[in-house]
């Protein structure tokens, strides 16, 4: 596939409807022993094991090589309730990695799962996603059931993380939902292979 077939089958933001949606979940790592680079290589290195399986199932383009996800791998996924999608990696740095909607998924726009560290030291797992539905069918589905489903699964897999790299989690995974305005975004926000924060500090 060319360049261009492949920005064309990417399903940004701007091509859904309904809000812009941004969700953060996160929360610090008891006890980490991974710094944030350490805690993305794992991520990386076992996306497909660490959701939910009840929820939704990833598995690597082709049947799964165990490489740690680099820009332009793919994914496929089996979300419960609303049927087989892809997503692709966008953005990959030390500390982050970007996965992005392709068409015929329920939403439009990207997903940023990244680590890093607190004003106290502490190892932060957190994961942001900025999206709208990619239909109006789907948005009414959102409503009805997929808010609670797609919150239940990003809990789970920060605290597998958590987990995994150390104690589990220092207090509780944090969750937060909001709608964005088109003033608050920064020229570049939206640029499809940009992640939706930056994870900064090892």
């Amino acid at each position: 596939m060319n360049d261009d077939a492949k920005a064309e089958a990417l399903q940004p933001a701007p091509d859904g409807v309904g809000p812009l949606v941004q969700r953060d979940y996160w929360a610090l790592i008891d006890r980490s022993h991974c710094r944030p680079s350490g805690v993305m290589k794992l991520v990386t290195s076992n996306f497909p094991e660490l959701p939910a399986s009840d929820v939704v199932v990833f598995q690597r383009d082709g049947g799964g090589d165990p490489h740690a996800l680099e820009v332009g791998d793919e994914l496929d996924i089996r979300i419960r309730l609303a049927g087989p999608a892809r997503v692709r990696v966008v953005h990959r740095c030390k500390c982050s990695v970007t996965l992005a909607t392709l068409k015929g998924h329920p939403e439009a726009g990207r997903i940023t799962f990244g680590s890093y560290r607190a004003t106290d030291g502490n190892v932060v797992f957190h994961i942001r996603s900025r999206a709208r539905s990619s239909s109006l069918l789907n948005y009414l589905g959102f409503l009805i059931g997929g808010d609670p489903m797609q919150t239940t699964t990003w809990t789970d897999f920060v605290n597998d993380v958590a987990h995994t790299c150390g104690s589990g989690v220092l207090g509780s995974v944090q969750v937060e939902t909001r709608t964005l305005e088109p003033s608050e975004l920064e020229p570049g926000d939206e640029t499809l292979d940009a992640p939706t924060f930056v994870a900064d500090g090892d």
